[in-house]
């Protein structure tokens, strides 16, 4: 499945479908063909996506700091970090609850 995220105050925003369930899950939302997410939830939703991309941040700087005790080097991380895929969805959001404007799924 492919996500296509609207809003009447930003441009789409597209996700692969699991990128797009694992960023559904962590603002709390149930992954599914349709959704809406409601202005009055851009803040909890914004706080928790930029809360798990702070956590995968530290979890990789404190796995980098391990690998460099033991005298190794992790390899450079593989695709798209959380923070790449959160980050439009974000930007969305910050637009849209001050416009009062929903962000859609699958409508």
């Amino acid at each position: 499945m492919i996500y296509k995220f609207k809003s009447k105050a930003a441009g789409d925003v597209i996700m692969m479908g699991p990128n797009g369930d694992q960023v559904l899950r962590l603002i709390g939302k149930q992954p599914g063909a349709t959704g809406i997410i409601e202005p009055a939830q851009m803040p909890a939703a914004i706080a928790a996506l930029e809360a798990a991309v702070a956590q995968d941040d530290a979890a990789r700087k404190q796995a980098e700091q391990e690998a460099a005790a033991e005298g190794k080097k992790l390899p450079p991380v593989e695709g798209v970090g959380l923070r790449q895929r959160a980050w439009p969805l974000v930007e969305m959001m910050k637009r849209a609850q001050p416009a009062d404007a929903g962000i859609t799924w699958g409508v």
